[in-house]
């Protein structure tokens, strides 16, 4: 088992380079921050949906625990999406899948990209949208 430090450091190492096509991405906040515990994660809008063209901002909080309980996920711009708290922007485990079904092989890289297709579902690719560059 591959303790949480490196896990993290792998994860770091790969937000950092850019993943596949660049639909997301995520690294730390702040990089004297020896525990690596505060990350921020971009999702670019998927294209034919409400969501198009939108850049939203998350931070992720992955706590000692972490990578063998879920990281705390909250969109900073605001969304609307069925899995998101409409009031504080936290991504609510019981109506998101991959955070109340959470696996130690799992990533951020993952969360993002979840969140991002969840996007594309039926109940949430039409749902309007609160002004572009609102936050939470």
């Amino acid at each position: 088992m591959i303790p949480r430090n490196f896990r993290l450091l792998e994860e770091l190492e790969r937000g950092e380079k850019g993943i596949g096509d660049g639909s997301v991405s995520y690294g730390m906040d702040d990089a004297d921050d020896i525990y690596m515990r505060s990350w921020t994660g971009t999702i670019i809008g998927p294209h034919n949906t409400a969501h198009e063209g939108r850049i939203y901002t998350l931070k992720l909080f992955c706590d000692k625990d972490y990578p063998d309980k879920p990281p705390t996920v909250r969109f900073h711009s605001r969304i609307n999406m069925t899995c998101v708290n409409h009031e504080t922007g936290v991504v609510e485990s019981k109506k998101f899948g991959m955070l109340a079904n959470w696996q130690r092989e799992f990533t951020m890289e993952h969360i993002l990209t979840q969140l991002r297709k969840e996007m594309t579902i039926s109940q949430n690719r039409k749902l309007s949208q609160p002004p572009e560059g609102t936050c939470f």
